[in-house]
């Protein structure tokens, strides 16, 4: 037998085989190790597994702690998305390890994962929730004659599908008795239908955070459905490849001891945050304040809560009625031991706290705490409910960047100046639909609806 020969096909051999499992994989004291991360960064829910935990270096900095304890070399490669979609389809092509998206595309995720064959994926944490499903809403243009969900029969109505957003409007135009076949579907990535919504190509749009709320702040759209009158949990997390988490366990406890950092920084410095997500991402910092703030529409937690998994089981066959998954093991995609080993402590949600400067009391009910951002300054004022808020802004008579107050039935947070007031006695009380509204009215006789500068000037 030639010699040379069998060297040169086990050479070969060899380099295929190092060629299938990854460099990574055999990593010791002195390799590199990879770990591409596939985020969302306009989706700002996500931002403590995404923007502001790559703004603020935490992933790079525990990796670099790794490498000094195993000698190893820690590379992140960042890879932007507009939707969950595509960093599933790089996930299944072993070109991401570890993404973070909402929780439809997360259930898509794992079914056709699962569907693939080989060892999945992993839903390992959770970034932001809202228990009531606020995350996702439909927006009308301003001049929009439409005022309920039954007034897009026949609509062109843009929406990702297979999205969380794209679930809320599905089951709430069922709830509301329109067939999912009554509206006109436009399946567009969030950027596009904002655009198509601002150009009046369609005549709603559909989204998750946080392009409903940068479009009724830029004055070119009004909310016409808050999500959060579905009452249906909707959240956002982070999967893993389990192929990479079972070669770099490491790398995964790295990641979730960094975004429990990103969580502890935004939930202690919610202003600050803000203003570095959206630094990052070009949204207006107001935008990014509704959502992330105290009290905001997003709660940021890592972890992987009984209620939220719940919603997550029951979401699942309705994504199977739809036709978007096939079948997914819940049981074996959500994997709670990586959280568990790494131990981390409980970080307390922001909460709007302080003393009320103009009803001088203190500001403790969530349900009623409001937020003031003048124009000219780098803090914000906190109210104790929506009446103290119209006080203060009344009395000051000075421009506001951003007013924020929740929704009298379902505590959403919304920019009280593009809130539908209802004066029911001495009561001023918002809500973010007209819909919601005239809800309170049909049960309040005496109540009345109000714009916003007739509450102002009412307070």
């Amino acid at each position: 037998m030639p010699r040379p020969k069998y060297r040169r096909r086990a050479a070969l051999a060899a380099a295929a085989l190092l060629g299938a499992v990854g460099c990574s994989s055999t990593a010791g004291p002195g390799s590199t190790v990879d770990v591409v991360v596939g985020y969302q960064s306009k989706t700002i829910n996500t931002v403590t597994a995404g923007t502001l935990l790559r703004a603020r270096g935490y992933l790079e900095q525990q990796l670099a702690e790794q490498g000094r304890k195993d000698g190893k070399t820690y590379r992140v490669s960042w890879q932007d998305y507009d939707s969950g979609a595509p960093i599933t389809a790089q996930m299944l092509a072993d070109k991401i390890d570890i993404g973070s998206m909402g929780d439809y595309p997360l259930l898509i995720n794992g079914s056709r994962a699962q569907e693939a064959g080989g060892p999945g994926t992993r839903l390992i944490s959770v970034t932001g929730y809202n228990l009531l499903g606020a995350l996702n809403s439909v927006v009308v243009p301003t001049g929009s004659p439409a005022r309920t969900l039954a007034d897009l029969r026949g609509r062109k109505v843009s929406t990702s599908v297979g999205s969380a957003a794209d679930g809320t409007l599905v089951q709430a135009l069922r709830k509301a008795g329109v067939p999912d076949d009554a509206v006109r579907k436009q399946n567009q990535q969030p950027a596009v239908g904002a655009s198509a919504l601002t150009a009046g190509s369609v005549d709603a749009l559909a989204q998750f955070v946080a392009w409903p709320g940068a479009v009724v702040f830029a004055g070119d759209a009004r909310l016409l459905y808050d999500g959060a009158a579905l009452a249906r949990p909707t959240l956002h997390g982070v999967v893993v490849r389990q192929a990479y988490a079972t070669r770099h366990p490491e790398v995964v406890q790295a990641f979730l001891r960094a975004q429990a950092d990103a969580t502890r920084y935004l939930n202690e410095h919610p202003l600050d945050a803000s203003r570095e997500v959206a630094a990052a991402t070009g949204l207006p910092p107001e935008v990014v304040h509704l959502y992330n703030g105290p009290n905001g529409i997003a709660t940021f937690a890592t972890g992987l809560r009984p209620d939220l998994l719940a919603a997550l089981r029951e979401d699942v066959p309705f994504l199977a009625s739809v036709g978007v998954l096939k079948a997914l093991d819940l049981d074996r995609f959500v994997d709670p031991a990586p959280l568990q080993r790494a131990d981390l402590p409980e970080i307390p949600a922001a909460r709007i706290t302080g003393t009320d400067e103009v009803c001088g009391r203190p500001v403790t009910d969530p349900a009623t705490a409001g937020e003031i951002w003048y124009q000219g300054e780098e803090t914000t004022h906190p109210a104790a409910d929506p009446g103290c808020l119209l006080k203060a802004v009344k009395r000051s008579g000075r421009p506001a960047r951003a007013l924020y107050v929740p929704d009298a039935a379902t505590g959403t947070r919304w920019f009280a100046d593009r809130d539908q007031w209802v004066q029911d006695g001495a009561a001023l009380l918002p809500f973010t639909t007209e819909d919601g509204a005239r809800g309170y009215l049909a049960a309040h006789p005496g109540a009345r609806i109000l714009s916003y500068q007739e509450a102002l000037a009412a307070s």
